[in-house]
């Protein structure tokens, strides 16, 4: 795939998002603006990276390349606002047209002005250069993505069961700590018990001694 044809998906699978977005209410209608702002993002960083640098220095795509840098600030101006919101309220309804009408616009510009003259000035093995370059960094964005996503499921997900484990710890200490005091109580206890009986049976001991002794009294 060269770059004139890797680029054309790129536009046609945005326009097919767009239409998504008009037909879509409620929350599904930032749900598709997110898939948009995520085309848009990476589309026009494989096109400041590689492909627009290519075609600064010939003089008949000069002017329109510099043209399309300003078209992009001003996508990536919109798309900041318009990803701040939490509801497709119909302000944010409208700045998504005027986000769809700039695409459109910088689409059809580069597609009938800046892609013919792009061909008269680059081989046709650069333009096939461009797009494996495109194709590739693509590739390596979304491979990135994708692995970033799911190190930050990882992380939430360690961090909920360590906190299972604290909890489990805690209530764990606790119990311990009962059966601990529990198991003093009963010590304690038992000892008090044992000290009482012996004050109990001294008592009864001296009690007979003493009748003993009267009762020689009375016999002399």
């Amino acid at each position: 795939m060269n770059a004139f044809q890797l680029l054309k998906a790129d536009h046609e699978k945005v326009a097919q998002l767009f239409e998504q977005l008009e037909s879509a209410s409620g929350k599904a209608k930032l749900g598709v603006f997110d898939q948009i702002r995520t085309e848009l993002e990476l589309h026009t960083h494989i096109e400041e990276k590689i492909f627009y640098p290519a075609l600064e220095k010939p003089a008949e795509t000069h002017d329109l390349t510099l043209e399309a840098y300003e078209e992009h600030a001003v996508v990536k101006k919109l798309l900041q606002e318009l990803g701040r919101a939490r509801t497709a309220n119909e302000e944010w309804e409208a700045q998504a047209k005027v986000l769809q009408e700039n695409v459109e616009h910088h689409v059809e510009e580069e597609e009938n002005e800046l892609f013919p003259k792009a061909s008269q000035a680059l081989e046709e093995e650069e333009i096939e250069a461009l797009g494996e370059r495109m194709e590739a960094e693509k590739a390596r964005r979304q491979g990135g993505a994708r692995s970033s996503a799911k190190k930050g499921g990882a992380k939430k997900a360690s961090k909920k069961s360590a906190g299972g484990k604290k909890g489990g710890k805690k209530s764990s200490g606790k119990k311990a700590g009962k059966k601990s005091s529990g198991k003093k109580a009963g010590k304690s206890s038992g000892k008090k018990g044992g000290s009482k009986g012996g004050s109990r049976k001294s008592g009864s001991k001296g009690g007979k001694r003493s009748t003993k002794k009267a009762a020689k009294k009375r016999r002399r």
